[in-house]
């Protein structure tokens, strides 16, 4: 089982930033297991700091669904301040996020998983070459071996 540790991912930016996400818990309630990661920069306000998530539940139907979620909140602009002086505090404009999900039938296997997310993770990144898949890691473990982070 992979222990909750800090994420680091690059964005994808025209000069890629690198971002730490540290672990903010787990929790387990009523079958539904999940883990949650947020980035902690000094400089700006925790409501607007990328996160996160990871879920892993069993349905009723014995498929087990699992789900990976990134938030990345826009701050808006401040343009300068009032007659007054008073420059307003920055504020979420808007998020934009981005979740995949996994349905794999309870008789699935490790292999059959990693093949149905390995395909995934090449097409939607158009991958067109012959790669190692990745087998290691949070969300790998996640869909591969149904393991949620702890």
């Amino acid at each position: 089982m992979t222990a909750q540790v800090s994420i680091v991912a690059f964005d994808g930016a025209a000069s890629p930033v690198s971002h730490t996400l540290q672990p903010q818990g787990t929790t387990l309630e009523k079958g539904l297991a999940q883990a949650f990661w947020k980035e902690q920069l000094a400089a700006v306000p925790d409501y607007a700091q990328i996160r996160h998530g990871m879920k892993k539940i069993r349905l009723g139907s014995g498929v087990y669904r699992v789900s990976g979620r990134t938030e990345v909140p826009v701050m808006e602009s401040i343009s300068g301040q009032n007659s007054s002086g008073y420059t307003a505090a920055p504020k979420v404009a808007y998020t934009n996020s981005m979740e995949t999900t996994g349905f794999f039938h309870e008789r699935s296997t490790v292999t059959e998983r990693r093949l149905c997310r390995q395909l995934h993770q090449n097409i939607t990144g158009s991958v067109a070459t012959t790669v190692t898949p990745v087998t290691t890691g949070f969300f790998p473990e996640l869909v591969d071996q149904l393991i949620p982070a702890s």
